[in-house]
């Protein structure tokens, strides 16, 4: 396993990101804060639900349409970004065995993705796999090249980006492609916007418990002395932006230590403070955010209902 992440460096990020984000108007902290291991717990959770579609659908679209991005791709080497616990993965893995040689999943939590990666081995051992620990948004540059290589970033996960960061990753993204790769990138598509809310807004209020455990973070590893249950979950379709946007309402005027961080924060009873954006795509914006990086579109695929996409990218001309 190669590592580009540290704990420390980990605990640098969060203590920069959560002082910047408190400092902000309105107030926000980023996604990536609710995955400890409560936190990824109760996102498999919420996978299970009936009202989050995603995961379903996206594997629907893997399971039909793998064979085709094998004959497409030829890949021998497939690099996964947030590989997470890889089992869409498998999917993959099996469409491309007659050509892939090496697989490289990359994610922050390295005990996790230790855990994934052997498992992953053992049920393949005629494939090389090397586990990075890394922070995709930052060491791009620093992940094993290949030939061949497709590049995988599944479930969603460049939703959380604003427009201009997702432009800006995907040509990094782009940066490290040579002739030959490709890009298989999951995308939410725009629908009913009840739908959409629900989705981020159960009914057995999983995604609120998921939506809260930032807090408990916070308060574990700076020293913070948040409520959590002070604070009310909520979901929001933003029409402008195309986005749901997961907020933290105070339901009361409270003030808030970080310890960590010799930092004191008020909150007003009902401000609020924006934890996640999930953009939802068109077609239309997906081809030109790719564009825009230096790729473009060879394929595009959606499950029968048109809830979620597949895109396979290649670099531009």
């Amino acid at each position: 396993m190669d590592r580009f992440l540290t704990a420390d460096d980990l605990a640098k990020t969060l203590r920069r990101d959560v002082r910047e984000g408190l400092a902000g108007t309105p107030k926000t902290l980023p996604p990536k804060w609710f995955y400890d291991e409560r936190g990824s717990a109760l996102f498999e959770e919420i996978t299970a639900l009936e009202e989050y579609y995603p995961t379903r659908r996206e594997r629907e679209i893997l399971t039909a349409r793998a064979p085709e991005i094998a004959a497409a791709t030829g890949a021998r080497t497939l690099l996964e970004l947030g590989a997470g616990s890889g089992e869409k993965t498998r999917l993959l893995l099996d469409a491309l065995s007659g050509t892939l040689r090496s697989y490289v999943p990359v994610d922050v939590s390295g005990d996790f993705l230790e855990e994934a990666a052997a498992g992953i081995a053992a049920d393949h051992p005629g494939l090389a796999v090397r586990a990075v620990v890394a922070d995709y948004e930052q060491h791009l540059p620093l992940l094993p090249g290949g030939e061949r290589r497709l590049v995988a970033f599944l479930g969603g996960t460049i939703g959380n980006m604003p427009p201009a960061e997702r432009i800006g990753f995907l040509g990094g993204v782009r940066a490290t492609m040579a002739d030959g790769d490709f890009l298989l990138l999951g995308a939410d598509l725009v629908k009913d916007p009840g739908r959409l809310v629900r989705a981020y807004d159960d009914a057995a209020g999983v995604t609120a418990e998921f939506n809260r455990n930032v807090l408990y973070v916070i308060n574990r590893d700076l020293d913070a002395d948040f409520d959590p249950e002070a604070f009310a979950h909520a979901a929001v379709w933003n029409e402008a932006e195309e986005w749901i946007e997961m907020r933290l309402r105070s339901v009361r005027d409270q003030r808030v230590r970080v310890g960590g961080l010799d930092l004191e924060v008020s909150f007003a009873a009902g401000e609020e403070m924006r934890t996640e954006i999930s953009a939802k795509f068109r077609r239309e914006r997906l081809d030109a955010e790719l564009g825009a990086a230096g790729m473009e579109i060879a394929e595009f695929w959606t499950d029968p209902d048109g809830d979620f996409s597949l895109t396979l990218a290649r670099p531009a001309g």
